[in-house]
């Protein structure tokens, strides 16, 4: 018994330090973003796009890890039949929109990295309304392919036939008829399906296109080039990295959580392992932004100066 609360508590402090870490790197940028979309200083067309993002990261992190750490540190159950339904319903829009969003954002840099694109086109798609748009739509999608998860998930339940969706230990969801699962598994692998495709596709078109900027600046033979170009790179590399942080985990996380349903009485700390995996995406995917972009440091460098410099001009007047 000793070594089981053991195992519980080891496992409740990981998912409780990934959460931590996860809410706070992601409120972190979503406080910069909003910022600057509010105060519009600085603006780029993928700051929208990022914000979306880490709103979607951050209710991926809350939804999951929040109930997996109460869950391993074995505390009571806390969510009734409509608390499954609403926190689980939230998990699944918020992991689609992150798969949307991060398609978005790949989709968007490869358009402006291809040169057929037309004047008017690259400033359509650089205009706010054109992103915001996209954004909505991917919430919308997501809101509506996900409602059947109000209707299948319940809550806590001692019936051992339940078919647990091993996604908390407090809410469950019976076994599907063939049809429903059928229909609603269909839906699921085209979406994603699509998203993914269209995640690779413009993924290899920007490699591509890193691949000939290299070749190009090797017959230059110069280092100096233009300030745009510089950035259209590195932003270029800072997308194919999140790519494929995204595409890595994910990728995981399906095939265990693919795995575990496949077994009759799978082992709890698979259960949990996936559970882990599936928030990798969500908490570090942020440090990427962080480590990259130059406003993070100089926004929160500020936001510092200014408050250590307050007591010196209280103490002056």
């Amino acid at each position: 018994m000793d070594g089981l609360v053991y195992i519980n508590v080891n496992w409740g402090i990981t998912f409780l330090t990934q959460t931590a870490a996860g809410i706070l790197g992601n409120s972190a940028l979503l406080c910069l973003y909003n910022f600057t979309i509010i105060t519009a200083q600085r603006l780029r067309p993928t700051d929208l796009i990022l914000n979306q993002l880490v709103l979607a990261n951050n209710l991926v992190i809350l939804s999951k890890g929040i109930p997996q750490t109460m869950a391993a540190l074995g505390l009571k159950p806390f969510l009734d039949e409509a608390g499954c339904k609403v926190v689980y319903y939230l998990h699944r829009v918020a992991r689609g929109v992150t798969l949307s969003t991060t398609c978005l954002l790949s989709g968007f840099q490869a358009m402006k990295l291809c040169p057929t694109i037309s004047g008017w086109m690259e400033l359509k798609i650089k205009s706010p309304k054109c992103i915001i748009f996209c954004s909505f739509l991917c919430w919308i999608l997501h809101l509506v392919i996900n409602i059947s998860v109000v209707k299948h998930v319940t809550g806590p339940t001692n019936n051992k036939n339940m078919s647990m969706e091993k996604m908390y230990r407090y809410c469950s969801s019976p076994a599907l008829g063939r049809l429903v699962f059928s229909v609603t598994a269909v839906v699921y692998l085209f979406t994603d399906g699509m998203f993914w495709g269209l995640m690779v596709w413009t993924s290899s078109f920007m490699v591509l296109f890193l691949y000939r900027h290299k070749q190009r600046v090797q017959h230059i033979h110069s280092s100096r080039l233009p300030p745009r170009a510089n950035y259209e790179t590195r932003a270029t590399c800072i997308i194919l990295i999140l790519v494929s942080m995204f595409i890595s985990f994910h990728s995981l996380s399906s095939t265990l959580s693919f795995w575990i349903t496949q077994i009759q009485n799978p082992i709890p700390w698979l259960i949990k392992i996936s559970s882990l995996v599936s928030l990798f995406f969500p908490t570090f995917s942020p440090l990427v932004f962080i480590f990259s972009d130059t406003r993070v440091s100089q926004f929160y460098s500020a936001c510092w100066t200014r408050k250590t410099n307050a007591p010196s001009m209280v103490s002056g007047l």
